[in-house]
């Protein structure tokens, strides 16, 4: 990347959308321009876990507005992610759809714990190197991460389904600021987070860090009123508790250092921290600079080389896992994207033919990843094992694209519940099954005079061409073929296959 180059990280949180502008120089991203509105996306889900249409409409305003900003970055310099509340809603997609035309930009949804590895990196990133062991915790509108890392490694992560809006509504619903209702948010808080005592031992970390949200909101409350800048601490938590008690309602506080915004979801926040201080045994908690959105824009770097971006690490691993025989992936992989390369040619950008040829090659390492359940419908048990994974550095969507190609590898194309109107994923489709087919024998196939080629525009067809003699010297080849020419048939798309 080159230095002055500008990155965008939005980030659609369940109390928050931020957008963070960074321009990198010599390896490290300086901020730009911060902006940040108070969208209380999460105060919107219903019982059956829907947005309401206010939720999706306030949303979708404050995106209309980082859309404009935004205007003329490439698709290359700027990453949208979404957190627990769009994980948790039933209806995202209604809304995902209408927010990606409005940024401009296609927003993932992120596992938790992938947001959780992505918020100690932002956090690592913005921190001084350092030898310690660090403790990372981040309470969101509707979850709370916690993180364990060296350095810029995240070792132990983790997503918990508790967060200051979700607990302000449902023990300070009526802006009531009790002991009886804190007491009961605070037990509630532990009960969710007890199996954290195992994961996060005292003994496993030398220094605690709060990012974001709820802590910065306690920290600056702190610090104007005295206490040390920069930290939270038991002291600390036990004297704004008492000025909560004392004002007994939201609406009443008055406290420097708190944002309005802040008041109505303070309540949670602060019951969820005291919480995590009583489980953890954590005296001082430092308030760090870095955050979800810092992260997001420093994994877009490692995105960029191969050798450092976390997704191909995760794809090694699962196929190291799960058996996967190395020399018939590999085999596929070759296969594979040497067709992409002749449909692709030299058009288009050249980064986004990257993109395409580097997915291609994860789903061509995967698609035999289902046999170590079985080898009968190895493919569907290989979709939803990647559908229901955690896969370090990958959005859910991407997930589900490669489980898509998984599935799509072999058998009908009628069973896919794809997007048939998307040619590049029918383009990543059709090179994946030829290249099945011609590892068929499990041995390198001869590729001598083979070509794909698109049709003429508009007719939605793929030409294979084959030297002559090629079908008669690979006759189960050219009869796999020939069903594979059937099968596209059955679709919107069709294959045709000649031979010189």
């Amino acid at each position: 990347m080159h230095n002055g180059t500008l990155l965008a990280a939005v980030d659609l949180g369940s109390n928050s959308f931020r957008l963070e502008i960074g321009r990198f120089e010599h390896g490290q991203i300086q901020r730009s321009e911060y902006l940040k509105e108070t969208v209380r996306q999460g105060n919107g889900l219903d019982a059956e876990r829907n947005l309401s249409p206010e939720a999706m409409q306030r949303g979708w305003d404050c995106l209309a507005r980082f859309g404009e900003r935004l205007a003329g970055f490439r698709k290359g310099q700027v990453r949208a992610v979404a957190t627990q509340t769009l994980r948790e809603a039933r209806n995202r997609d209604e809304f995902l759809l209408r927010a990606h035309e409005i940024l401009g930009f296609p927003i993932d949804v992120i596992s938790g714990r992938e947001e959780a590895r992505l918020i100690y990196q932002g956090v690592a990133h913005l921190l001084p190197q350092s030898d310690e062991r660090r403790l990372v915790v981040d309470i969101g509108g509707r979850s709370t991460e916690m993180i364990l890392g060296h350095g810029y490694e995240a070792r132990v992560m983790e997503s918990y389904r508790v967060g200051s809006v979700a607990w302000s509504m449902k023990y300070f619903a009526d802006g009531q600021l009790t002991a009886k209702a804190f007491e009961g948010a605070e037990i509630a808080a532990k009960a969710v987070l007890d199996e954290a005592l195992n994961a996060y031992p005292r003994l496993s970390w030398d220094q605690a860090y709060g990012s974001s949200g709820t802590v910065g909101a306690v920290s600056d409350v702190l610090e104007a009123g005295g206490w040390p800048a920069g930290q939270v601490t038991r002291d600390g938590l036990d004297w704004l508790l008492d000025k909560l008690l004392r004002a007994q309602r939201a609406d009443r506080l008055r406290l420097e250092g708190m944002k309005d915004d802040r008041r109505a979801v303070i309540g949670g926040g602060v019951s969820i921290l005291r919480a995590v201080f009583d489980l953890l045994g954590i005296d001082t908690l430092a308030t760090a600079q870095g955050a979800l959105r810092h992260g997001v824009l420093y994994d877009m770097l490692d995105r960029e080389h191969v050798q450092t971006d976390l997704r191909a690490v995760s794809v090694q691993r699962l196929v190291e896992k799960f058996a996967v025989e190395a020399a018939q992936s590999q085999r596929v992989q070759k296969v594979a994207c040497q067709l992409l390369r002749q449909l692709l040619g030299t058009q288009g950008p050249t980064q986004e033919r990257q993109r395409l040829l580097l997915k291609l090659g994860w789903a061509s390492s995967l698609h035999e990843i289902g046999c170590q359940i079985s080898h009968s419908d190895y493919h569907k048990h290989g979709a939803y094992m990647l559908n229901n994974t955690d896969a370090p550095g990958f959005a859910q969507h991407e997930l589900r694209r490669l489980g898509m190609l998984v599935l799509g590898h072999r058998g009908k194309l009628r069973k896919l519940d794809a997007d048939f109107e998307d040619p590049d994923f029918v383009a990543q489709l059709m090179c994946l099954r030829l290249a099945v087919i011609l590892c068929h024998a499990r041995r390198d196939p001869d590729l001598k005079g083979l070509a794909l080629q698109r049709g003429a525009l508009p007719q939605k067809q793929f030409l294979l061409g084959c030297r002559s003699g090629w079908a008669q010297a690979f006759p189960q080849s050219a009869h796999l073929l020939r069903e594979e020419v059937l099968a596209w048939e059955k679709t919107a798309w069709s294959l045709a296959v000649t031979q010189a």
